[in-house]
């Protein structure tokens, strides 16, 4: 009764922080700075768990991983749906190459530093170190644009300043799941070989369930319908993927992805509609995920402030060298790499989602120094945004598509 009583308060609390008013970046910009990112609804999940509170039991936590499932695969739909193929296609070199600096930048200065760190505070094998800092090193490379949209909105950047910091961000994400594929094929089975089929085999679940619901859309007679087919196609990816134990987030990303591309106009109405249960979905996940955090490792809070300053120096380094890379292809700021310093909740997914499938001493380290990462670095993010726009950068040329600028 307690657990239920627990879960209802926090998805009344999610609807009511999901609140248009709450996150309008206007008078009461700071309030929305700290709603959208979601992170309190993290720290109010630790502080209630097992490790501190107690409200929830760790019994409490298994029963509750259809739950978690089921946000993850909705995770990662709407990161496929995310992916616009023509925008991509039509994005310059320079794009791909300021991307790819900027996440490979932190991922490297994370992973290699802590590999011998967590060796030596934890109890871990060295394979197991290598691949816990390679995990860590994923959630570093990852960014979120929630700032740079904020800032869009209350008129404080333009747009296309704004949406270029957001393109960034979008393609970090897809280097953590990069990493968390990478990561589940050498960790969910007993050999690599097998555990590349787990991974292959949630991408191809996510694939059919994507041509299914795109068939079924394309059917569709009206909203009630297209809502139904809807639904049921987030809970069908994620209870298969649940049921053969393969990844849900990566499955959902195959779904939401193959939407994008064979879609058509259904893919956007899907988007919108998908919108409207986006945020409180995101919030009760990330309380789920505060809740599995293990709050009496010494060894996260060891490796912590070792993660968030190593995650700071490669985001400060990875984004002069996007900088350098984009040239006249995105309208960065001065200093990229301060507007980028905001964790986001993909880290959060791609470390919970390891967690679920890899269970043990590693992958409890990983999320534990991940998920208060992300808070200390959204406190971070939000003092270093301005400076990142401080010196001002002559405006480029401008190389986005035209697809980008509208």
């Amino acid at each position: 009764m307690k657990a239920l009583l627990v879960f209802l308060a926090v998805a009344a609390l999610s609807v009511l922080a999901s609140s248009r008013r709450l996150l309008q970046a206007g008078r009461f910009f700071q309030l929305a700075q700290l709603a959208a990112s979601g992170l309190l609804f993290l720290a109010m999940g630790a502080a209630l768990g097992p490790s501190a509170a107690g409200m929830l039991s760790r019994e409490d936590l298994f029963q509750s991983r259809p739950l978690l499932a089921l946000g993850l695969g909705l995770g990662g739909i709407l990161i496929g749906l995310h992916l616009d193929f023509r925008l991509l296609r039509g994005l310059p070199t320079q794009v791909y190459r300021a991307a790819a600096l900027q996440s490979v930048s932190a991922f490297v200065l994370v992973a290699l530093p802590l590999a011998p760190v967590l060796f030596l505070t934890s109890k871990l094998s060295p394979l197991g170190a290598v691949g816990a800092a390679a995990l860590l090193g994923a959630a570093a490379s990852v960014s979120s644009g929630h700032l740079a949209v904020l800032w869009h909105r209350s008129g404080r950047i333009d747009r296309l300043r704004g949406l270029s910091l957001s393109l960034l961000a979008m393609l970090d994400d897809l280097s953590g799941l990069a990493v968390l594929a990478l990561a589940l094929a050498f960790g969910a089975a007993d050999d690599p070989a097998s555990g590349l089929g787990l991974v292959a085999m949630a991408a191809l679940v996510g694939l059919l369930c994507g041509m299914l619901a795109a068939f079924l859309l394309h059917g569709s007679s009206g909203p009630a319908e297209r809502m139904a087919i809807l639904l049921g196609s987030v809970a069908l990816v994620s209870g298969a993927a649940a049921f053969l134990r393969v990844s849900t987030l990566i499955s959902g990303l195959a779904c939401g992805a193959m939407l994008a591309l064979i879609g058509g106009r259904s893919a956007d109405l899907v988007y919108r509609a998908l919108a409207r249960f986006e945020r409180p979905a995101y919030l009760v996940l990330v309380f789920l995920i505060g809740a599995h955090v293990e709050l009496g490792r010494l060894e996260i809070w060891a490796v912590l402030p070792g993660f968030v300053a190593l995650r700071f120096m490669g985001k400060v380094l990875g984004g002069q060298l996007a900088l350098r890379a984009a040239g006249d292809a995105l309208a960065l700021p001065a200093r990229p790499g301060y507007a980028l310093l905001a964790q986001g909740a993909v880290s959060l997914c791609v470390l919970a989602e390891y967690q679920l499938l890899v269970p043990g001493a590693a992958s409890e380290l990983v999320l534990g120094v991940g998920a208060l990462g992300a808070l200390v670095n959204e406190a971070i993010a939000s003092a270093a945004f301005r400076r990142s726009l401080s010196p001002e950068r002559a405006e480029p040329g401008g190389g986005l598509p035209p697809e980008a600028a509208r």
